[in-house]
């Protein structure tokens, strides 16, 4: 932070920084609060025209430069590809939010429950683990190996989850005249996922310091978004705040984590969930 006045430490006026997933919930969150802060925000999902949508939206709001981007962050070649282009055309990466992950769904699938560990089939395993971990090792592998390369280092934040922390309370989920071994529960990949992120971000916090590249965590609680009245009531029990989270209250602690504001944060494991983990 050394050298920024106090109003600018939060700007990440003309930095690139690429987010993951970015056409998910909390990913167009993360998208509109770079751009807010005069970032460019470089979106990247599997889906083209979502991203590209949203790229133009943010340009005509916040009048910046964005881009919306096709790329498939299991398939190291795409990555790779991709890095290369962002920095041909843009000179440099200041910035990464691995925030793509596969979210598995609490429900019944009939006589057998496939989200039960028992059940839970390899190859959902094998493409949870694919999307949510070997996609974040190889963005940090291309793009943060290209944040390294700039004089002044750069900011990369991993998306875990409270449930990185904590084991999931498998209570919230059970159903009247189920019997225990059909019950729903959340699924093992989710926590593994989000808990190995964790790991990461302490690896890499060490790899690039010297590069001045800092890599932080955060660890969202859940988001409010339609769930059914019986099981909020569950949830809101069991967090200190007796809510979830809004979509939008995840921006502020991102750009702090991103920007000069927080330059002396690195290998930080930062829960906002409401204080569910604290109990």
């Amino acid at each position: 932070m050394s050298g920024d006045s106090l109003e600018n430490i939060f700007h990440l006026t003309g930095k690139v920084v690429v987010i993951t997933g970015a056409a998910g919930l909390l990913g167009r969150q993360h998208a509109e609060a770079v751009a807010a802060f005069g970032g460019i925000p470089v979106l990247l999902d599997l889906e083209s025209t979502p991203v590209k949508k949203l790229a133009k939206d943010l340009k005509d709001r916040y009048h910046v430069s964005a881009a919306g981007m096709t790329v498939d962050i299991t398939d190291e070649d795409s990555v790779a590809m991709n890095c290369k282009q962002l920095v041909e055309e843009f000179g440099s990466i200041y910035g990464l939010v691995n925030n793509a992950a596969n979210n598995p769904k609490v429900e019944d699938s009939g006589k057998k429950n496939f989200s039960r560990l028992e059940n839970f089939p390899l190859d959902v395993w094998n493409q949870d683990v694919a999307v949510g971990m070997t996609g974040a090792f190889l963005c940090a592998k291309h793009y943060g190996n290209a944040i390294a390369k700039n004089s002044n280092g750069g900011s990369i934040v991993n998306i875990s989850s409270d449930l990185g922390l904590i084991a999931p309370d498998q209570r919230l989920y059970l159903k009247e005249n189920i019997s225990a071994e059909k019950q729903s529960v959340k699924p093992v990949t989710y926590s593994v996922v989000k808990a190995g992120l964790i790991g990461l971000t302490r690896y890499l916090s060490t790899y690039w310091a010297d590069k001045k590249v800092r890599c932080n965590a955060l660890c969202p609680g859940g988001v409010e978004n339609g769930q059914p009245v019986d099981f909020l009531r569950e949830v809101f029990s069991r967090i200190p705040m007796g809510r979830l989270a809004q979509p939008n209250e995840y921006q502020g602690i991102l750009i702090f984590m991103l920007s000069p504001a927080s330059s002396y944060l690195n290998g930080a494991i930062i829960p906002v969930d409401g204080g569910r983990s604290a109990w």
